[in-house]
């Protein structure tokens, strides 16, 4: 089912001054950013191989990054792997018992049809599993 690693998004509180870090010191290139109402979240993106690093930026207080930053702080807060046909892998999982969070694809950064799996049925890792097309 699984193809590849996406995307590791990593949840930061300031955008501009995460990039700093990974343009200046890690030498990485800015692909772009994009603005995801629906998630209430400002994404860069930054390719590194086959795979990129999704900085994740809340733009709501009450949003679903910034709860998780203050919750556990500032780091990797999910990884999404990519999958050819999104809703046959959300039945998958549930059909083998994993609790989603998102039983309906949902719209993503990039224009990705992505679905959460619930971390208590995922060893504590929050799994994203992303269509691109």
């Amino acid at each position: 089912m699984v193809k590849k690693v996406d995307h590791i998004g990593v949840a930061v509180k300031n955008l501009e001054e995460s990039l700093k870090f990974y343009q200046d010191v890690m030498g990485m290139d800015l692909a772009g950013t994009e603005i995801v109402e629906e998630q209430h979240v400002k994404v860069a993106f930054l390719p590194i191989g086959d795979t990129e690093i999704e900085l994740l930026e809340s733009t709501d207080p009450e949003g679903p990054i910034a709860r998780y930053i203050d919750k556990k702080g500032e780091g990797v807060q999910h990884i999404a792997y990519k999958v050819e046909d999104i809703e046959v892998a959300i039945a998958e999982m549930k059909a083998k018992g994993v609790r989603m969070i998102d039983e309906k694809p949902r719209y993503g950064a990039g224009g990705a049809k992505i679905a959460f799996c619930h971390p208590k049925s995922t060893n504590g890792v929050l799994i994203e599993l992303c269509q691109r097309d």
